[in-house]
């Protein structure tokens, strides 16, 4: 009787040279991308970290003192400080207002935009898209001289209004762009039920494109809120008077006389008037990623 041997099991057997080569491939390159992700991290934190901590101590410490040590002792009298040099709270107002104001009208006028180019279209939409995409690479600075005598032609300069209308406008060619691509990769098929219905483009627009780009929208006003929330230029041009200075013109009362700056009065300022966008940016960034991805692929 022949009997047969039963092959050797498949875990004995030595993996092959180029099986090995295979498995250390993803592992190096798994290792390779959390060191990149680590310093990524760490040289976006670390700023963040070093203004928060400067911001806690005290003058004589940081002008003697190394300015990047740690510091000798901990005070929150710079915090009071920076409220008492500069009107900190009208000048975090003022921001929050421009900032909702532009928002808005963005938001508002770049889904309009964007659902008349994409979602109905007409003959010329083509050319409409790519006259919005040249605006992005227009500079802001050709239009300062321009928009100051306009303004001071129907009395609009020192106002809210004066900041507004110009940081949407810049701000609405990448809007649109941004709710363009997010259009393409809604299903025809489902305009097309809603008209079969009976429902208009007002009544399409709002039950169905409105509720689906709200990911969109979040993403939009998120990106944009960082440009205007920290806007000077057109700040600096346009508000004549204490009561309208926003965040980035309200930081220019901590400079004294002789050119001498508190800086840790001045950090604790900025630490105060960054933390606004960076909860809503905690809170909000998934919605955002959501967004930009929705974007970015179809389905």
């Amino acid at each position: 009787m022949i009997t047969q041997t039963a092959p050797a099991p498949s875990a004995l057997v030595p993996p092959t040279p180029a099986a090995t080569r295979r498995r250390r491939r993803p592992d190096l390159f798994r290792t390779l991308s959390r060191v990149l992700i680590m310093l990524i991290v760490i040289v976006q934190v670390y700023p963040l970290a070093w203004l928060f901590l400067t911001s806690l101590r005290t003058e004589q410490d940081f002008a003697t003192g190394d300015p990047f040590a740690l510091p000798s002792s901990l005070t929150w009298e710079n915090y009071a400080k920076a409220f008492e040099t500069g009107d900190l709270g009208r000048n975090i107002l003022n921001s929050f207002v421009v900032t909702m104001g532009a928002n808005i009208l963005i938001v508002l006028l770049g889904m309009m935009a964007a659902y008349a180019i994409q979602v109905l279209g007409f003959r010329l939409s083509r050319l409409v898209r790519g006259l919005f995409l040249i605006g992005i690479i227009v500079p802001v600075q050709i239009a300062l001289v321009p928009l100051f005598i306009d303004y001071s032609a129907v009395n609009l300069l020192d106002t809210y209004q004066s900041m507004i209308i110009p940081l949407a406008g810049f701000s609405l060619p990448m809007s649109v762009y941004l709710f363009c691509s997010f259009y393409e990769y809604i299903p025809k098929e489902t305009y097309e039920a809603a008209s079969l219905d009976g429902a208009g483009p007002y009544r399409i627009f709002g039950l169905i494109t409105l509720p689906l780009s709200l990911n969109t929208v979040v993403t939009v006003v998120l990106v944009n809120s960082i440009f205007i929330w920290n806007d000077f230029i057109f700040a600096n041009t346009f508000v004549l008077s204490e009561e309208l200075k926003t965040i980035p013109l309200g930081l220019q009362n901590y400079i004294g006389a002789m050119g001498k700056v508190d800086w840790t009065a001045t950090f604790a300022a900025v630490c105060v008037t960054i933390t606004p966008l960076l909860l809503v940016f905690l809170v909000l960034n998934k919605a955002m990623i959501q967004g930009l991805e929705s974007g970015a692929t179809k389905g």
